[in-house]
């Protein structure tokens, strides 16, 4: 008897989709654009006075020399890397614990005054520094701050909350609500709770939080520039500024300046990038 052949559905195999030149080429430009301007300012940094007068701009210095390095180092860079160190430590470390706090209240309570706070929080995002810096002025001159590191934490704080707020409380709403009632049927109180659920869950949030605001305080140079006059209570931004004045023919001295003001923030986000865009991202997939 012979077997009924049995017909079977031809397969075809999965249709491989055409390069996208058009946006591999754009990749590539960009690439370039952003790339480019660090190589020149690395590169440059490493040249001597000679050789960067005489020789390729874009062109690997023949005799690398440190001297860029040296001559800004001692001209009091580490008096002002300290002042911008102590300044952004301490905007970040008050303005993570208030916003984490505050976050926490406005996701596990439903009161009034927590969804007004909430609100405050983001018309504060609203505001531009531009528009701060005369009432800004005129509070630290009446506290006696002016010409002081506080009079840089203080506004800096100011600022970082509402942006931190936003993030966290996106993050903080991620967490399963059963692990808040379980935790509250064994008894635990809200500050258990805080400690032992919430802050471990939220490391990520907390440091996209931390590194976003280091940067714009480690960056800042409005308020350095209008509360400070000495030169004690520099910052890198504004140094550089008077490093520029300083050094105007000395082009290495300026871009090493550059370059070593630029390594803190470069591993803060070397060591957090993990964290950082698995904050960045929470909150936005539901």
């Amino acid at each position: 008897m012979a077997e009924a052949s049995i017909a079977r559905p031809r397969v075809r195999a999965p249709r491989r989709g055409r390069p996208n030149v058009l946006g591999g080429l754009l990749g590539f430009v960009w690439l370039i654009l952003t790339i480019g301007p660090i190589y020149y300012v690395v590169i440059t940094s490493l040249k001597s006075q000679a050789d960067y007068y005489d020789s390729n701009a874009l062109g690997i210095p023949t005799d690398p020399t440190l001297r860029a390095y040296r001559t800004v180092l001692e001209n009091d860079f580490l008096r002002y890397f300290v002042n911008s160190l102590v300044v952004a430590v301490a905007t970040v470390a008050v303005a993570v614990i208030v916003s984490l706090m505050a976050s926490y209240v406005i996701v596990r309570r439903s009161s009034r005054i927590s969804r007004l706070s909430q609100r405050v929080f983001l018309l504060g995002i609203a505001i531009p520094i531009q528009a701060t810096i005369v009432p800004v002025y005129y509070l630290i001159v009446q506290l006696h701050l002016y010409d002081t590191l506080p009079a840089l934490i203080l506004p800096g704080i100011a600022f970082a909350i509402p942006i931190s707020v936003l993030i966290l409380v996106n993050y903080l709403r991620d967490i399963p609500t059963e692990l808040y009632d379980s935790m509250h049927a064994d008894g635990a109180s809200d500050w258990r709770i805080f400690v032992s659920l919430v802050l471990p869950l939220s490391r990520p949030a907390i440091t996209t939080v931390a590194i976003y605001d280091a940067l714009n305080c480690w960056n800042g140079f409005l308020f350095p520039l209008i509360l400070t006059q000495s030169s004690n209570v520099q910052t890198l931004p504004l140094s550089l500024w008077s490093y520029q004045g300083e050094f105007n023919s000395d082009i290495p001295a300026v871009l090493a300046a550059i370059v070593l003001s630029c390594l803190p923030i470069l591993a803060a986000y070397i060591i957090g990038r993990r964290q950082l865009v698995a904050g960045l991202t929470a909150g936005f997939g539901k």
